[in-house]
């Protein structure tokens, strides 16, 4: 009983270890107008998913703030 409860705590510590790892990762924005269709991609470096997808929405935001038509951005 007490092996097993060892082995459960070191599964979610490293569970939790692994989770708030931070990444890099690429969000891909695509912008369309009328039938002309545009994709950058931006390099997040080091971040969160959390963060990372903030920063991919701050994209798609400031896209379509400045670009004409409509862009969408994902991870």
């Amino acid at each position: 009983m007490k092996s097993t409860r060892i082995v459960t705590i070191l599964a979610l510590v490293s569970l939790a270890a692994f989770t708030s790892c931070k990444k890099n990762y690429t969000c891909t924005c695509t912008t369309v107008v009328s039938v002309v269709s545009t994709t950058l991609t931006h390099n997040i470096d080091n971040a969160t998913l959390n963060a990372a997808t903030n920063t991919c929405n701050n994209y798609q935001d400031q896209a379509n703030k400045t670009l004409p038509g409509g862009t969408t951005c994902h991870l």
